[in-house]
């Protein structure tokens, strides 16, 4: 079997920068790509990427797909009442499509990037001789990213690698500074790369040319407590901005697009113990079934104990406990142990 080539998704932080020096130490082949949404504050210029890691780093314009499906994906979701993750949409159909369709025309066998997670596939483990790739949690559970990479197809995980899985983020800072490796871009990079002022609302504003709508704010018996000035500022179990003040705090507990009401409760009646999942991804036997799993909610969410009941792409949660702010349009991630078994679109 002839070496592998191996690409590098390179985009100028610590991470990616040890990500491709450690595949340069390892690999013969080994080029990076940089590659541009359209909305970077800062163009990273290629020659200083090229510089540190010593192979060809090419730049690729994948705008056009990052707005088609990740940006018109993320405005669409909240303006059905929805709240998107766009990281997981990014990964799935930009880093670990587009992308490494472009990786593989240019004779790439595998793409490697800077995430905090593992795959097993006969690429990064051929000792263990799975039939299937799969995900893995990081060996830093406080970096652990798979809640990100979890609808990933079994195809895409085949052709991937992260070199970072078995590192904590500290043991990275020092490899960096005892290599002289020097991010382009310090500092961490931001939840949501395409909004760079945080305000997703005035964001939404502005890419539909639309106009805040006044509405209602009513409790859980139907009774008018307030007004809000438009249903794209809040998603499920949101506090801050709820203009209505009350003997305790308002959380959100609902839109109501149709009817543009934004419907609160008290935090003790945001927990539920069953939700609907649809969009399933999943990397294990079939099963109607699947007992005792942990489910993860939103990427903060320490996960909790559930029974999952499938009806093909579609099913149900059921947790043991009832869990807060189970919020539609997020992923719901389930696992047993350190492996991802699979994941799904939260309703």
């Amino acid at each position: 079997m002839s070496p592998p080539v191996v690409a590098v998704a390179l985009s100028g932080g610590i991470d990616s920068l040890v990500s491709g020096y450690l595949l340069k130490q390892k690999y013969n082949h080994v080029f990076g790509l940089h590659f541009r949404t359209g909305y970077e504050k800062d163009p990273v210029d290629s020659s200083l990427l090229e510089n540190q890691l010593g192979f060809p780093v090419f730049c690729v314009d994948l705008s056009q797909a990052f707005e088609e499906k990740v940006v018109a994906y993320f405005i669409r979701t909240y303006l059905e009442g929805k709240t998107p993750n766009p990281c997981i949409v990014c990964n799935r159909e930009i880093k670990f499509k587009e992308l490494m369709i472009r990786a593989r025309k240019m004779g790439a066998d595998v793409l490697a990037t800077g995430h905090y997670a593992a795959v097993v596939n006969s690429f990064s483990f051929p000792e263990k001789k799975t039939d299937r790739a799969y995900l893995e949690k990081a060996k830093d559970s406080a970096k652990d990213q798979s809640y990100f990479l979890s609808m990933l197809t079994r195809d895409q995980l085949e052709r991937i690698v992260f070199p970072l899985a078995g590192m904590k983020k500290e043991d990275v800072k020092t490899f960096a500074q005892a290599k002289g490796i020097r991010p382009i871009h310090p500092g961490e990079s931001q939840d949501i790369c395409f909004i760079h002022d945080n305000d997703v609302s005035k964001f939404i504003l502005k890419k539909q040319a639309i106009k805040s709508e006044p509405g209602n704010i009513v409790d859980m018996d139907g009774k008018i407590v307030g007004r809000h000035t438009g249903l794209h500022q809040f998603t499920i179990g949101q506090r801050k901005g709820i203009n209505s003040p009350a003997r305790e705090a308002y959380y959100v507990k609902r839109m109501d697009m149709a009817a543009n009401i934004l419907e609160v409760c008290f935090k003790k009646d945001l927990s539920v113990k069953r939700f609907q999942v649809k969009e399933i991804n999943w990397n294990e036997e079939d099963r109607e079934t699947v007992p005792d799993i942990m489910t993860k909610i939103r990427y903060s969410h320490r996960g909790a104990l559930s029974t999952l009941i499938m009806k093909g792409s579609s099913g149900e949660v059921v947790f043991h406990e009832a869990q807060n702010a189970v919020t539609p349009g997020q992923a719901a991630v389930f696992y047993r142990g350190v492996r991802v078994l699979g994941a799904g679109i939260i309703q």
